[in-house]
Protein backbone atom coordinates (compact mmCIF):
# COMPACT_ATOMS: atom_id res chain seq x y z
CA UNK A 1 0.00 0.00 0.00
CA UNK A 2 2.67 2.59 1.11
CA UNK A 3 4.34 1.65 -2.21
CA UNK A 4 1.18 2.60 -4.73
CA UNK A 5 1.05 5.90 -2.81
CA UNK A 6 4.63 6.76 -3.05
CA UNK A 7 4.44 5.96 -6.78
CA UNK A 8 1.39 8.00 -7.23
CA UNK A 9 3.21 11.29 -5.52
CA UNK A 10 6.43 10.56 -8.15
CA UNK A 11 3.79 10.35 -11.09
CA UNK A 12 2.23 13.45 -9.23
CA UNK A 13 5.83 15.26 -9.46
CA UNK A 14 6.61 14.04 -12.55
CA UNK A 15 3.57 15.69 -13.95
CA UNK A 16 3.97 18.85 -12.27
CA UNK A 17 7.30 19.67 -13.20
CA UNK A 18 6.54 18.60 -16.47
CA UNK A 19 3.99 21.43 -16.10
CA UNK A 20 6.80 23.53 -15.26
CA UNK A 21 8.53 23.32 -17.66
CA UNK A 22 5.73 23.70 -20.14
CA UNK A 23 4.77 27.01 -18.05
CA UNK A 24 8.41 28.16 -18.70
CA UNK A 25 9.09 27.33 -22.09
CA UNK A 26 5.53 29.53 -23.10
CA UNK A 27 6.77 32.44 -21.57
CA UNK A 28 10.16 32.13 -22.63
CA UNK A 29 9.13 32.15 -26.11
CA UNK A 30 6.65 34.95 -25.46
CA UNK A 31 9.10 37.29 -24.15
CA UNK A 32 11.47 36.54 -27.16
CA UNK A 33 8.38 37.44 -29.53
CA UNK A 34 7.53 40.74 -26.84
CA UNK A 35 11.47 41.49 -26.92
CA UNK A 36 12.14 41.38 -30.52
CA UNK A 37 9.07 43.42 -31.61
CA UNK A 38 9.44 46.26 -29.16
CA UNK A 39 13.18 45.91 -30.88
CA UNK A 40 11.98 46.48 -34.42
CA UNK A 41 9.32 49.15 -33.26
CA UNK A 42 12.42 50.94 -31.53
CA UNK A 43 14.86 50.62 -34.27
CA UNK A 44 12.81 50.17 -37.48
CA UNK A 45 10.34 52.10 -37.90
CA UNK A 46 10.25 54.70 -40.16
CA UNK A 47 13.95 53.49 -41.26
CA UNK A 48 14.72 52.08 -44.70
CA UNK A 49 15.07 48.38 -44.28
CA UNK A 50 18.52 46.61 -43.27
CA UNK A 51 19.95 43.78 -45.15
CA UNK A 52 22.59 40.91 -44.08
CA UNK A 53 24.12 38.35 -46.40
CA UNK A 54 23.76 40.04 -49.63
CA UNK A 55 19.87 40.99 -48.84
CA UNK A 56 19.24 37.24 -48.25
CA UNK A 57 17.75 38.55 -44.69
CA UNK A 58 16.39 41.26 -44.63
CA UNK A 59 14.68 43.39 -41.38
CA UNK A 60 12.31 45.52 -42.25
CA UNK A 61 8.95 46.84 -40.26
CA UNK A 62 5.29 46.67 -40.91
CA UNK A 63 2.77 46.40 -38.92
CA UNK A 64 -0.01 43.25 -40.32
CA UNK A 65 -3.97 43.26 -39.84
CA UNK A 66 -4.76 40.40 -41.67
CA UNK A 67 -3.29 36.79 -40.77
CA UNK A 68 -0.36 35.50 -42.83
CA UNK A 69 0.21 37.10 -45.63
CA UNK A 70 -1.56 39.67 -44.97
CA UNK A 71 -4.20 37.54 -45.53
CA UNK A 72 -7.84 38.97 -44.05
CA UNK A 73 -6.16 42.62 -43.37
CA UNK A 74 -9.56 44.01 -45.72
CA UNK A 75 -11.82 42.15 -43.02
CA UNK A 76 -14.08 44.43 -41.19
CA UNK A 77 -12.87 45.87 -37.68
CA UNK A 78 -16.01 43.47 -35.85
CA UNK A 79 -14.88 40.35 -38.07
CA UNK A 80 -11.33 40.98 -37.89
CA UNK A 81 -11.38 40.57 -33.99
CA UNK A 82 -13.60 37.52 -34.05
CA UNK A 83 -11.99 35.78 -37.08
CA UNK A 84 -8.39 36.85 -36.02
CA UNK A 85 -8.31 37.36 -31.80
CA UNK A 86 -11.16 34.82 -30.15
CA UNK A 87 -11.31 32.40 -32.54
CA UNK A 88 -7.87 31.71 -32.21
CA UNK A 89 -7.46 32.19 -28.91
CA UNK A 90 -10.71 29.74 -28.11
CA UNK A 91 -8.47 26.87 -30.06
CA UNK A 92 -4.95 28.33 -28.05
CA UNK A 93 -7.20 27.60 -24.87
CA UNK A 94 -8.17 24.11 -25.48
CA UNK A 95 -4.99 23.51 -26.82
CA UNK A 96 -3.41 24.78 -23.34
CA UNK A 97 -6.29 22.48 -21.78
CA UNK A 98 -5.48 19.32 -23.86
CA UNK A 99 -1.77 19.85 -23.42
CA UNK A 100 -1.63 19.98 -19.64
CA UNK A 101 -4.62 17.59 -19.34
CA UNK A 102 -2.28 14.87 -21.17
CA UNK A 103 1.29 16.28 -20.64
CA UNK A 104 2.08 12.99 -18.64
CA UNK A 105 1.78 10.74 -21.99
CA UNK A 106 3.81 13.10 -24.31
CA UNK A 107 7.17 13.14 -24.60
CA UNK A 108 9.06 15.77 -24.49
CA UNK A 109 9.32 17.37 -28.02
CA UNK A 110 5.86 16.80 -28.25
CA UNK A 111 5.52 19.07 -25.18
CA UNK A 112 8.12 21.85 -27.04
CA UNK A 113 6.42 21.65 -29.96
CA UNK A 114 2.90 22.23 -28.72
CA UNK A 115 4.46 25.14 -26.48
CA UNK A 116 5.84 26.85 -29.49
CA UNK A 117 2.22 26.94 -31.31
CA UNK A 118 0.62 27.82 -28.05
CA UNK A 119 2.80 30.76 -27.19
CA UNK A 120 3.23 31.85 -31.13
CA UNK A 121 -0.35 32.28 -31.27
CA UNK A 122 -0.60 34.11 -28.31
CA UNK A 123 2.20 36.48 -29.17
CA UNK A 124 0.18 37.27 -32.05
CA UNK A 125 -3.29 37.54 -30.70
CA UNK A 126 -1.43 39.65 -27.79
CA UNK A 127 -0.63 41.93 -30.46
CA UNK A 128 -4.18 42.19 -31.96
CA UNK A 129 -5.76 42.48 -28.82
CA UNK A 130 -3.06 45.45 -27.45
CA UNK A 131 -2.25 47.19 -30.97
CA UNK A 132 -5.68 47.47 -32.36
CA UNK A 133 -5.04 44.35 -34.58
CA UNK A 134 -2.14 45.63 -35.78
CA UNK A 135 0.83 42.49 -35.70
CA UNK A 136 3.99 43.76 -35.58
CA UNK A 137 6.16 42.32 -38.33
CA UNK A 138 9.95 42.52 -39.38
CA UNK A 139 11.81 39.54 -40.91
CA UNK A 140 12.06 38.82 -44.60
CA UNK A 141 14.04 36.08 -45.86
CA UNK A 142 15.26 34.99 -49.84
CA UNK A 143 17.15 35.74 -52.83
CA UNK A 144 16.13 38.09 -55.28
CA UNK A 145 12.48 38.46 -55.72
CA UNK A 146 11.74 35.11 -54.16
CA UNK A 147 11.35 35.83 -50.63
CA UNK A 148 9.26 34.95 -47.95
CA UNK A 149 6.40 37.36 -46.73
CA UNK A 150 7.16 39.19 -43.66
CA UNK A 151 7.03 37.82 -40.20
CA UNK A 152 7.91 37.79 -36.63
CA UNK A 153 9.22 35.15 -33.69
CA UNK A 154 5.83 34.42 -33.03
CA UNK A 155 5.74 33.13 -36.82
CA UNK A 156 8.48 31.41 -36.44
CA UNK A 157 7.10 30.00 -33.22
CA UNK A 158 4.05 28.29 -34.63
CA UNK A 159 5.87 27.31 -37.55
CA UNK A 160 8.64 25.52 -35.74
CA UNK A 161 5.93 23.75 -33.64
CA UNK A 162 3.73 22.30 -36.67
CA UNK A 163 7.08 21.06 -38.01
CA UNK A 164 7.74 19.35 -34.63
CA UNK A 165 3.68 18.09 -34.29
CA UNK A 166 4.01 16.79 -37.70
CA UNK A 167 7.36 14.78 -36.54
CA UNK A 168 6.38 13.65 -33.48
CA UNK A 169 2.30 13.24 -33.83
CA UNK A 170 2.36 10.04 -32.53
CA UNK A 171 4.75 9.84 -29.82
CA UNK A 172 2.79 8.64 -26.43
CA UNK A 173 4.87 7.56 -24.09
CA UNK A 174 4.85 3.85 -23.56
CA UNK A 175 3.23 2.39 -20.06
CA UNK A 176 6.81 0.49 -18.49
CA UNK A 177 4.50 -1.44 -16.27
CA UNK A 178 2.60 -2.96 -19.95
CA UNK A 179 3.46 -6.17 -20.82
CA UNK A 180 3.57 -6.33 -24.45
CA UNK A 181 1.13 -8.58 -26.42
CA UNK A 182 4.33 -10.64 -27.92
CA UNK A 183 5.37 -11.39 -24.05
CA UNK A 184 2.03 -12.46 -22.48
CA UNK A 185 2.11 -16.06 -22.24
CA UNK A 186 -0.05 -18.55 -23.68
CA UNK A 187 -1.38 -20.61 -21.61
Amino acid sequence: MFHLQEMQCLFDMKKLTKIIVFCACCLVFIGCDRVTKELAKQHLKDQPPVTYLHNTFRLEYVENTGAALSLGDDLPKAASFWLLSIVPLVVLLWLLYFTIKNIDTMRNMKMISIALVFSGGIGNIIDRLLFDRHVTDFMNMGIGDLRTGIFNVADVCVTAGVIGLLLFFNDKKKNPDAVPAADVPVQ
